[in-house]
């Protein structure tokens, strides 16, 4: 109870702000496989149900759980194929790789020696924007937003983090970047660690 008055306090506070959790696809064929679409995925309360699950997948640092979360390889390797060099080398050794190394800077950074609770998850659906062909390295267009804000009580006080961009497919978000892209060193690390719900956003990246 104490954890839903909070955050119905902290979407209060930020006017014009969404909770927001996207929805997995359920398809016999797995979406990556499928052809892409400009669906826009939407910030409704369905969509709570999957930040709140990598919220989860961080309290235990449990990759098989985030797994599902993450953009998928079939979809990377048709946005990257004759653009990139040695595209599934750039998923696995980069993209996935980071990801693991997050998922665990971010389990230490929140749960390490402390009482964590996840609260929700805030997002500027204003900050969504669709990112043509061509752009950024990319064969197809899909959505993007940045900077979604997990929020949590930890040892009693809210604290953040920022889920650093997610993009879609086929009308559905998925992680791509959980810590800082670019960062300055490459090992796990945690975007935006602060005190209080922060602020969604900025807008902007690819």
């Amino acid at each position: 109870m104490r954890g839903s008055l909070l955050a119905r306090r902290v979407v209060a506070v930020l006017a014009g702000v969404a909770v927001l959790a996207p929805p997995l696809a359920a398809s016999a064929t797995p979406p990556g496989q499928l052809p892409q679409t400009a669906v826009r995925p939407g910030f409704a309360a369905p969509f709570a149900h999957a930040m709140a699950r990598l919220a989860r997948a961080i309290a235990t640092d449990n990759v098989a759980a985030a797994s599902p979360l993450f953009f998928p390889e079939a979809a990377y390797l048709r946005l990257k194929t004759g653009v990139i060099a040695y595209p599934a080398s750039d998923y696995q050794g980069r993209l996935v790789a980071f990801y693991r190394l997050d998922l665990a800077a971010y389990h230490r950074a929140l749960y390490t020696g402390a009482r964590t609770h996840y609260v929700t998850a805030l997002a500027n659906p204003a900050d969504a924007a669709w990112i043509t062909p061509g752009a950024c390295e990319n064969r197809f267009g899909y959505w993007h937003v940045g900077g979604v804000r997990l929020v949590f009580r930890r040892n009693g006080h809210v604290v953040s983090v920022a889920v650093n961009s997610l993009i879609s497919w086929r009308g559905v978000w998925y992680v791509v970047h959980l810590g800082p892209n670019p960062r300055p060193r490459n090992v796990g690390t945690v975007d935006r660690l602060q005190a209080g719900p922060g602020r969604p956003g900025p807008a902007g990246g690819c």
